[in-house]
């Protein structure tokens, strides 16, 4: 098989295809164990649009694509079938656009995901191909200002090291779909902040970061953006018009799907385009099955298309070789030809019933997809859906494969089923054995009011904590949370939908808990977002009130601080704190008189007055007690 699934923690894993990061999402914030359906709930009409070409051996499996549609509770999906440099089927099933019936073609656009990651993987290697960069050095040559976690990554990490996920990192995949940014160098900039959960080259660990690191070298090294060095040297080439790097972009084609989720287990729902723009080069590509199968047809053919030679060849070989091993994937009791797991540069490998595979999987927001090709047999599949987290395209893959590789029929559908079917009653096992480790009868330490703020993590982003309606909700720059009260200071988020609003049915495992200074005030929120690792802490950053310098002039003289001074003086705009002994420390105003000291946490100041309104002292707060200075006349 080539799906696995592990109960813990009610979580599941992906042999050898891409981890749906918006399940990843689901799984802690709903406890949702899948997004697949119960067959026979809910039907959706299945059909097949005409194909342009036609294989009778794979025309005799459209009855039971429709039926993986209709069981699966798919909108719809297109497939191609390459052999050497033909295609010999494509096929649209199903509709684009489900309240509108409109049917998916072989020119239909979908997000491919991380089926991108080839593409990445393949300039970079032409890179290498052409002496611009050596894939075996060290990644910060070519960009200096790349730091990892400590020293012994930042000099030893390479792009071979990226393009197969051995760099030890994990995925810290909440830093990029929970704290988007439009901007690339501000990502490259948290990597120096994720924590390793192994060392280099110790483990196989897929990591996105990698991927969109990997882009912004070929940027520095080639002076254009990712997207164009994609379209000069793979896309024109490869005669993939209409393929974009944008769901802006997509949304703007005549003939785009639109993604779509299963609500509980019954409900086909649209759900938004999700703009990863900034992470292009780990997934952000949108294409069809027809234009597709150009690029696989590329890949069969030893890095050309029609003749000219697009990959080198050099790389391809490298690329579908094993690289690192993902994992023991022992052959299973029902499907003992389906065994080993391995990772080359962008493609997943293993061996399927006796022939050499190579395949990547691709999950963003409503939609999921499958790129593979056998090249001993020259033999290539796609299969694009608009359903997110979707088991069709393994399934439509494999059934495929079987029929033109002539190997024994397996109802690939039925199998997945029994395979998921068993993870949910484990899970739901799991869930009516456990015990709650609530504490019931607390409340918060601090009035809501007092939780409010911005809580910032250099590594993932800022989250903002504010009160409304006597509740708690966090946003961060895609979402909004409400926040139930747990127990003490911890509370329970969940997603506040814009069109489905608060669903609280059903708790998920993440909790945030706030903790506090010495001296009482709420200072920071700590989440468990990375599994393997300690909770992520996100630090409290007061609003800064912008003070001019004649607003800030009141402040400025010499306290009496014990035996020693204090002197507050302006310089450059700012206003400055020094104490005898120790650095000169940079004072941002919080408004009422009130400053932090913004290179300590824990630190502040807070300015007193007398009755002429004029500054009179101020009282040094920080971790060991408040100490108060007189100012001096």
């Amino acid at each position: 098989m080539n799906i696995e699934f592990r109960i813990s923690n009610f979580e599941f894993s992906f042999r050898i295809s891409d981890f749906d990061i918006r399940i990843y999402h689901k799984l802690f914030f709903m406890r949702k164990i899948l997004l697949y359906a119960l067959a026979n709930l809910f039907v959706v009409a299945a059909f097949s649009q005409e194909s342009k070409t036609n294989d009778k051996r794979i025309a005799e499996l459209e009855p039971q694509f429709e039926k993986v549609l209709k069981d699966w509770k798919a909108v719809g999906f297109a497939v191609a079938v390459v052999n050497r440099n033909k295609v010999i089927y494509s096929k649209g099933f199903g509709y684009r656009d489900y309240a509108k019936k409109i049917p998916v073609t072989t020119n239909t656009l979908f997000a491919i995901g991380s089926c991108t990651k080839a593409f990445t993987a393949s300039l970079i290697g032409m890179l290498d191909n052409n002496k611009v960069v050596d894939i075996d050095k060290p990644a910060h040559n070519y960009l200096p200002d790349l730091a990892f976690y400590n020293n012994g990554m930042t000099d030893n990490i390479t792009l071979r090291d990226m393009m197969c996920h051995r760099t030890g990192l994990p995925r810290h995949d909440y830093s990029w779909y929970l704290f988007s940014t439009s901007s690339r160098d501000s990502l490259v900039k948290r990597i120096q902040y994720m924590e390793p959960t192994g060392g280099v080259r110790d483990k196989w660990q897929y990591n996105n970061f990698m991927f969109m690191l990997q882009g912004v070298i070929a940027e520095k090294l080639t002076g254009q953006k990712w997207e164009q060095n994609i379209r000069s040297k793979i896309l024109t080439p490869l005669n993939m018009t209409r393929t974009n790097f944008s769901v802006l972009d997509m949304a703007k084609d005549s003939d785009a799907s639109l993604g779509y989720y299963i609500k509980n287990d019954s409900i086909i729902k649209k759900i938004n385009y999700y703009n990863i723009d900034a992470m292009g080069p780990a997934g952000s590509i949108n294409s069809s099955v027809n234009e597709m199968s150009h690029w696989v047809i590329t890949w069969i053919e030893g890095g050309k298309f029609n003749g000219k030679e697009i990959i080198p060849s050099s790389f391809r070989e490298q690329a579908i070789s094993s690289q690192m091993v993902i994992g023991a994937a022992f052959p299973e009791q029902d499907v003992p030809d389906v065994f080993f797991s391995n990772y080359g540069f962008g493609w997943s490998l293993v061996s399927y019933r006796g022939h050499y595979r190579v395949e990547h999987g691709g999950n963003i927001d409503g939609f999921s997809a499958s790129t593979c090709f056998f090249p001993t047999d020259s033999i290539g599949i796609i299969v694009l859906t608009n359903q997110n987290g979707s088991a069709v395209p393994s399934i439509v893959r494999n059934l495929i494969a079987d029929k033109v590789l002539n190997l024994p029929y397996i109802d690939w559908s039925v199998n997945r089923k029994k395979v998921v079917d068993k993870a949910k009653a484990a899970a739901l096992e799991l869930k009516k054995n456990s015990t709650s480790m609530r504490k019931p009868g607390t409340k918060p330490s601090h009035p809501l009011k007092d939780y409010e703020g911005a809580f910032v993590n250099p590594g993932y982003g800022t989250m903002e904590i504010f009160e409304n309606d006597d509740s708690l909700f966090a946003r961060t720059s895609t979402k909004i949370f409400w926040l139930r009260h747990y127990n003490y200071d911890v509370f329970e988020p969940f997603e506040k939908d814009p069109e489905e609003g608060i669903d609280t049915s059903d708790a998920g495992q993440l909790k945030i808990q706030f903790n506090m200074d010495v001296n009482g005030t709420i200072q920071s929120a700590l989440m468990a977002l990375e599994p393997a690792l300690k909770p992520i802490e996100f630090n409290k950053k007061e609003k800064e009130v912008a003070l001019t310098a004649e607003m800030l002039q009141k402040y400025v003289g010499e306290y009496e601080l014990g035996a020693g001074t204090a002197r507050v003086y302006i310089k450059s705009n700012t206003l400055y704190l020094f104490v005898a002994g120790q650095p000169e420390y940079e004072l941002a105003s919080l408004g009422s008189d009130k400053f932090t000291i913004k290179s300590l946490t824990g630190y502040s100041l807070q300015f007193q007055k007398d009755e002429k309104n004029e500054i009179v002292s101020v009282s040094f707060i920080q971790p060991n007690g408040t100490f108060k200075a007189s100012k001096k006349k």
